[in-house]
């Protein structure tokens, strides 16, 4: 993976299990994020939601993907709860970090503890920030169908709040 060249910042670099508060607030770095990635351990689920927000609210002032740590197919109820605000994730491929290799990013957001770490890993040695949001994984929600697609729109709607409040100007 290619990095753009700039200054580390350790907003990262905190415990996977944590919550901090830091994480839901803008870097005081002045320089503007160009460039972001959205880390997941699948890529089936949260990551492929940050992406199609990110786009969604953004558009072409933010160049946006997502990865995860392994590959799987995508989530329908991920489809599902897009669809229900109208955007079409249907086309989305999960991939991961290693076929992200002619990539540069100048923001990489984790929303797993598995991908935050491997996400510091990947960048040790190279000046890219990261951040760490910790973002409930909905598939672990048992029950009806109603009860899991409430999960995930929780996701969604907590993704699409973090991400307006943080790269909005």
């Amino acid at each position: 993976m290619q990095v753009e060249p700039g200054p580390r910042h350790d907003a990262g670099a905190i415990a996977p299990d944590a919550a901090p508060d830091a994480s839901r607030t803008k870097p005081s770095s002045s320089r503007r994020t160009q460039s972001v990635l959205f880390m997941c351990a699948l890529n089936a689920v949260r990551s492929p939601m940050a992406e199609a927000l990110t786009r969604h609210y953004f558009g072409r002032s933010l160049y946006v993907a997502s990865a995860g740590v392994r590959p799987e197919e995508l989530d329908p109820f991920t489809t599902a709860v897009m669809d229900e605000i109208g955007i079409d994730v249907s086309n989305h491929k999960p991939r991961t970090v290693q076929e992200l290799e002619d990539a540069g990013f100048d923001l990489i957001v984790t929303l797993s503890p598995e991908a935050h770490h491997r996400a510091m890993e990947l960048t040790r040695a190279l000046a890219v920030d990261v951040e760490y949001w910790p973002t409930f994984d909905p598939t672990a929600v048992q029950g009806s169908r109603d009860q899991r697609m409430d999960a995930y729109r929780s996701v969604r709607d907590d993704l699409a709040e973090r991400i307006k409040e943080r790269f909005s100007p």
